[in-house]
């Protein structure tokens, strides 16, 4: 993941978001939805990738707001 990616993942029975680069979690959910959208409003703010991943660890999702490197046209 690139530095300063949005993840959100769960541990421990909790789910959290976490900014790739950064040792703090950036918020910790009962629920996947709460932590996907506390996510993807903060990977808006930094114009970041966001990650979204299954309880075992797969990625379920990518959402890119504001910064895609591809340039596809169509």
């Amino acid at each position: 993941m690139p530095h300063g990616d949005v993840d959100t993942f769960h541990q421990n029975g909790i789910w959290r978001n976490k900014i790739e680069g950064r040792s703090t979690i950036e918020g910790s959910y009962d629920t996947k939805s709460e932590a996907v959208a506390a996510g993807r409003e903060l990977a808006r703010s930094l114009k970041a990738e966001h990650i979204i991943r299954n309880e075992n660890g797969q990625i379920a999702e990518r959402n890119s707001y504001g910064n895609d490197p591809r340039d596809v046209k169509g």
